[in-house]
């Protein structure tokens, strides 16, 4: 069940000036995003993907196209009827936009408050949300004495506030470092296992998607080039800016410099063999050129893990008569993806 639905959307910003032209930041953007998913969204600066979360949230309208969210058209929506569709969207920012005058309590009192809560009703859900993000000691510190990974706790948990369907994530981890990045994102797991709360992670970190989504779009220039499941697009991406953005945390096929310097070190043949989750490839790959009397080294690629499945690719360098390694490298393309780098 689709819990936001964008069909064949367009955004176009006006020209500023007369020496301007208008921008088109959204082309034609189609994407479901199912009850209980971490969808993420990725891209380079400028992909359209922050504009995407603003028709989400319907802090902006679309020039075209239509946005429903939880079964309700937002962009057809006067501002006055939009309080309510907001209170069930959460936000968390890069730079966490704590109010630097009020307290933990009082970050996450905030929207509690704007949401006309029982004020009677405050100190337990406060008090509950303090608990599941860890920050019942620093109830009453103030956003300066924090950290940057406890002020974006601080955030989530103000986000969780007024318990939304609908948690977006804009580059939640873009200013934290490794260790505090890969604490944050496993709270957002919980806050998607526990409370069955959709996420829409943005992000131009493929390591993010990797470790939290369920499913990707891949944004460039306004368009989504490619979406699925992250295990199908981190294995066998499509689209060149897919590639690219695998490539920063995956190793395929060597090209380039690095290829070059693969070959001054290594004799022979060098072939890259790749293969998915399930596979008897990996082991059928060593059997074969054994028993062909094919000599190989392992020079480049290794094994992946996303979502507990694995898939790799191995680069190798063959040696022996072209006709042997010919005939293996036949039978091993019947169970793996076999490219030969010229």
């Amino acid at each position: 069940m689709s819990i936001i639905q964008i069909t064949d959307v367009t955004k176009v910003f006006p020209a500023r000036s007369k020496a301007e032209t208008p921008l088109a930041a959204l082309d034609g953007v189609s994407l479901d995003i199912e009850k209980g998913d971490i969808y993420g969204i990725i891209g380079y600066s400028g992909a359209g993907k922050s504009t995407l979360v603003r028709l989400i949230n319907a802090l902006e309208k679309p020039t075209s196209g239509s946005v429903v969210v939880d079964g309700v058209e937002v962009s057809a929506l006067r501002e006055s009827a939009l309080r309510s569709v907001r209170l069930g969207i959460g936000m968390v920012f890069q730079q966490f936009n704590l109010f630097n005058s009020r307290t933990v309590w009082g970050n996450i009192e905030y929207p509690l408050t704007v949401a006309g809560v029982p004020k009677e009703q405050h100190q337990a859900r406060i008090s509950e949300l303090l608990h599941f993000v860890g920050l019942v000691e620093h109830a009453h510190a103030y956003p300066d004495q924090l950290s940057g990974g406890q002020k974006q706790r601080v955030g989530i948990a103000r986000a969780l506030a007024t318990s939304p369907a609908i948690l977006l994530a804009d580059e939640a981890t873009s200013a934290l470092d490794p260790e505090t990045t890969r604490e944050v994102l496993t709270l957002l797991k919980r806050v998607n296992e526990e409370f069955g709360i959709t996420i829409v992670v943005i992000t131009h970190e493929m390591e993010v998607i990797r470790s939290i989504a369920h499913k990707v779009a891949v944004m460039e220039k306004g368009r989504i080039v490619e979406r699925g499941d992250v295990f199908d697009i981190f294995s066998a991406p499509v689209a060149e800016a897919t590639k690219r953005f695998v490539s920063t945390i995956v190793t395929s096929v060597p090209e380039g410099d690095s290829l070059d310097a693969l070959r001054l070190r290594h004799p022979g043949r060098i072939v890259t063999f790749s293969f998915a989750d399930g596979s008897t490839a990996q082991s059928a790959v060593f059997l074969t050129l054994g028993d062909a009397e094919v000599g190989f080294e392992l020079i480049y690629g290794g094994i992946n893990e996303v979502q507990a499945k694995t898939f790799g690719h191995l680069t190798l360098a063959l040696t022996g008569d072209d006709a042997s390694i010919d005939g293996a490298l036949a039978r091993i393309a019947e169970v793996a993806t076999v490219t030969e780098v010229k």
